[in-house]
């Protein structure tokens, strides 16, 4: 979301872009060492229900903590969609000030993207003792907007193709985001 901010009204943001971009480079770096492992994408660092039931402080708890895995034995794609949007979005906020990193992060998003498509399933479907009742994940056409995203970084005309032809296999007539239409975001 901060990134479409920049995106979409860097202009405005004056004294505080250089902030924004460093937040932004704080997120994704977390998320290139998530990804960092072929078809493997650590997703959550706790065991919902025990967290739950706790009323401490995170940083305060001394108890073991679980780390779950997204990978061809769990999948997830709505989380791992999620992933791929925040990388090729955040590629386009560093495209002119840091061309170095925004082509780490659009070819990261790109193997993310591979995976994700490859491996789809629901995410609470995967981790559901885990993870449910409070983050369910319920799987769709998320990989469009990851799809589009990747169009808009990338250039490449095989995510419109993608788009489209997926868009198809759903039968969707129209589709929107939670930040608008697809029709929009390829713009």
């Amino acid at each position: 979301m901060l990134s479409w901010s920049v995106i979409e009204f860097g202009g405005l943001m004056k004294g505080e872009l250089q902030n924004a971009r460093v937040a932004i480079r704080w997120a994704t770096d977390y998320l290139l060492k998530a990804t960092a492992h072929p078809n493997t994408i650590y997703v959550q660092v706790r065991d919902a229900k025990k967290d739950h039931s706790c009323w401490e402080r995170p940083e305060d708890m001394d108890t073991p903590r679980s780390v779950f895995k997204i990978d061809a034995n769990t999948p997830g794609s709505k989380f791992v969609t999620e992933t791929v949007v925040a990388l090729a979005t955040a590629s386009l906020v560093f495209r002119r000030t840091d061309p170095t990193y925004s082509k780490v992060l659009a070819r990261k998003a790109i193997k993310v993207f591979q995976f994700v498509d490859k491996y789809m399933g629901s995410y609470s479907n995967a981790l559901k003792p885990f993870v449910c009742p409070f983050y369910c994940s319920y799987s769709g056409c998320q990989l469009l907007w990851g799809a589009t995203k990747l169009h808009k970084a990338t250039k490449n005309p095989m995510y419109l193709n993608y788009i489209k032809l997926m868009a198809r296999s759903l039968e969707l007539q129209s589709l929107t985001t939670p930040l608008g239409g697809i029709t929009s975001m390829l713009e």
